[in-house]
C-alpha cells in the first residue's frame, strides 16, 4: 500500500511538472506567512470547505536523500472520502488523479501553494456527471487557496 501511494504521487508531480505547457492549468499563490502558519492555514481551510485530509507527503526528505538542497516541501492530500469511493467505482481512469493535491513549499521569507486546476480533468475526462464535480473542486480550491493567500 505504501508503494502504491508513493507511486501514485510520484505520478502526480511529474504531472504537475509537466502541466505548465500550459499556464492556465495551474493555480499559484504566495503567501506571506512563514511556511508552518501557511501549512497550518491551508489544512484548516481544506477542512472548512468539507474536505478531509489524507495524507501530507513529505517531498524535501526524498529531494536531500537523493542529494538535492531543498528548504521544506509538502504535497498535501485531501478529498471527499464517499465522494471518490464513488467516482473511482464508476469512472476508474480517474484514480490516478486522486486524492486531489497541494503542493507547499518554502521560498525565502513567502510560502508558495500551487495545484492543477480541477478544471483541467474536463479535457480528458468528458462524462456529462462529472463536469460539476470538477467545476466544484475548481470552485473550492480557489477559495482554500485565497484564504491561505490572505491570512497574515
Amino acid at each position: 500500500m505504501k508503494f502504491l501511494t508513493q507511486l501514485v504521487a510520484c505520478v502526480l508531480f511529474a504531472f504537475l511538472l509537466s502541466a505548465p505547457a500550459r499556464s492556465d492549468q495551474l493555480m499559484i499563490v504566495r503567501s506571506s506567512q512563514d511556511f508552518e502558519d501557511a501549512m497550518s492555514t491551508l489544512q484548516a481551510a481544506i477542512k472548512n470547505h468539507g474536505y478531509q485530509l489524507t495524507k501530507i507527503q513529505r517531498v524535501d526528505v526524498g529531494l536531500e536523500a537523493k542529494g538535492y538542497k531543498t528548504d521544506k516541501y509538502r504535497v498535501v492530500f485531501y478529498g471527499k472520502p464517499d465522494e471518490i469511493a464513488r467516482l473511482t467505482e464508476k469512472h476508474p481512469e480517474i484514480i490516478p488523479y486522486l486524492p486531489l493535491n497541494i503542493a507547499i513549499f518554502s521560498e525565502l521569507n513567502n510560502t508558495i501553494l500551487t495545484s492543477l486546476r480541477p478544471a483541467t480533468f474536463k479535457e480528458f475526462f468528458q462524462a456529462p456527471e462529472l463536469q460539476p464535480i470538477f467545476d466544484q473542486w475548481e470552485n473550492d480550491l480557489v477559495k482554500i487557496l485565497d484564504e491561505v493567500r490572505e491570512t497574515k
